[in-house]
């Protein structure tokens, strides 16, 4: 959530599209009535804190309708 920049109340993000796979613009629109603004931001990876070793690939979900198995 970012604040507007017209008036400073909440703006929630209405819909997003990644512009690369670090990069993310997102829409926002003001929840202040009176205002109403909508305006665009551009989110992106600065900087990688913590890096994993080694990462483990897990199975898909299953699709719709179809239940998975339990694993004991």
């Amino acid at each position: 959530m970012m604040n507007c920049p017209m008036c400073q109340h909440a703006a929630h993000a209405r819909s997003s599209r990644y512009l690369s796979s670090e990069t993310k613009e997102r829409y926002h629109q003001c929840t202040n009535i009176n205002c109403g603004c909508t305006f665009k931001s551009l989110e992106s990876i600065t900087d990688i804190i913590a890096k994993p070793a080694l990462i483990n690939p897990v199975p898909p979900h299953p699709g719709r309708g179809n239940q998975g198995n339990l694993w004991i």
